[in-house]
């Protein structure tokens, strides 16, 4: 019997989950709008700089925490059930910070429970469309999870607008209702492919089971940390940057809050294409040249943020280009680098754990980055460490970042053979 989706074939009907995905996303995605709140908030709750990065930071540690388990049990639970439990709880988390209170409770509400919603929902898409797509696989997830870092794009402008005519708070709780509709909306219609479809005259290459001595062999390895080191540094200069984008641009540069909105906008399009860039990269030069160059962009983009005054528009226009483009390189390179580096049969487990990176060099990059604004009066000065930690990633790169020999030594019993 034809499989149909969207009254479609399914080899054509499969195309229409990558625009449903990309929109989840989008949606999920307006975390990386957050420097555009930064501002309201700071007048409204008279608060500071690293309090106001602290809703972000733990949304993000809360995200990357969550992201893993979660992915665990999509067969088990079925994409809808949790697509809509995870917009629902992501929805509650914005409306619950359109409420008075003070930064504490919207670090909750934002940062906790917003976070939760977006670790669960962020992977089904993914998986949903992996699975449709055995044949097309690195495009297909690579055109949905595009959605995640272009969302400012849209995002940031529509937040400036609703936070200029309803206030901040008004603005929570608007996107929270939206984001609930839309993602209960797409989930009534995800579904996996039933065990065994394959599109018409594809041929899944054969597989050999393997089995390990150790439950998670990728933890044995020298290169697995290296890998987490590099991807925490490329967080930590990454999701700081994306953190502070628009404060930065209105205190140091001295341009006006339309133009640093714009520009959000603008570093969304290098963030979104520092995916596809970098993955490409990646698979034609190895995971090491990959990171080796994401590091360098950041050393390229620190250097001259310590040299930028005040109207040089130019100088940060094109430095947070290059921290969001490797920003975006980096949820690239990390995924690309865990199933060319260790045993593939493992992926979701193994990247799970590499993930986590992402959590840690969040709350590292914009606590410190916060911090520093606090006690210097400027965000300059956190452009040292960045730089620092560029050369730092260059060197681990260099000497890390290598196939893990646990794949064909003896520690691999091949059964069968």
């Amino acid at each position: 019997m034809e499989i149909k989706l969207f009254g479609l074939p399914a080899e054509k009907g499969r195309w229409l989950f990558i625009p449903l995905g990309l929109t989840v996303l989008l949606c999920l995605g307006t975390v990386y709008s957050w420097s555009i709140f930064r501002k309201p908030l700071e007048n409204l709750l008279n608060i500071g700089a690293t309090e106001s990065l602290l809703p972000f930071t733990v949304l993000l540690v809360v995200f990357a925490i969550l992201m893993p388990i979660t992915g665990f049990y999509i067969n088990r639970f079925g994409a809808r059930l949790i697509t809509a439990v995870g917009g629902v709880i992501t929805g509650l988390g914005y409306i619950l910070s359109s409420f008075e209170g003070n930064i504490s409770t919207l670090t909750f509400t934002y940062g906790v429970i917003a976070g939760v919603g977006v670790g669960i929902v962020y992977g089904v898409p993914l998986a949903v469309v992996a699975k449709w797509f055995p044949d097309k696989k690195g495009l297909a997830v690579g055109l949905t999870v595009i959605g995640f870092g272009l969302s400012p794009l849209i995002t940031a402008p529509l937040a400036k607008s609703l936070i200029e005519s309803n206030g901040v708070r008004q603005t929570f709780l608007i996107l929270g209702i939206a984001f609930t509709i839309i993602i209960l909306a797409i989930s009534t219609v995800l579904q996996t492919p039933p065990t065994g479809w394959k599109p018409k005259g594809f041929q899944a290459s054969a597989k050999t089971s393997v089995s390990f001595n150790q439950r998670i062999p990728m933890l044995q390895t020298g290169s697995f940390y290296g890998l987490w080191l590099c991807y925490t540094i490329g967080s930590f200069a990454g999701l700081a940057a994306i953190g502070i984008s628009s404060p930065l641009g209105e205190e140091i540069v001295k341009l006006d809050k339309a133009t640093t909105t714009s520009l959000v906008s603008l570093f969304a399009i290098f963030n979104g294409a520092g995916r596809p860039f970098f993955g490409w990269f990646t698979d034609r030069f190895t995971p090491k040249y990959g990171a080796i160059l994401a590091f360098i962009l950041i050393l390229i983009a620190s250097i001259m943020m310590l040299n930028v005054g005040s109207g040089d528009a130019l100088t940060y226009k094109v430095a947070f280009a290059l921290f969001w483009f490797s920003l975006g390189g980096w949820l690239a390179i990390a995924p690309t680098s865990t199933l060319t580096m260790f045993n593939p049969e493992n992926y979701a487990k193994n990247y799970g754990i590499v993930f986590t990176a992402y959590g840690v060099g969040a709350l590292g990059g914009t606590l410190l980055a916060g911090r520093i604004r606090d006690i210097f009066g400027s965000y300059t000065s956190f452009f040292y460490p960045t730089a620092g930690l560029a050369v730092l990633g260059i060197v681990l790169a260099l000497f890390t970042l290598k196939r893990s020999p646990v794949i064909a030594g003896k520690d691999v019993e091949r059964i069968g053979s």
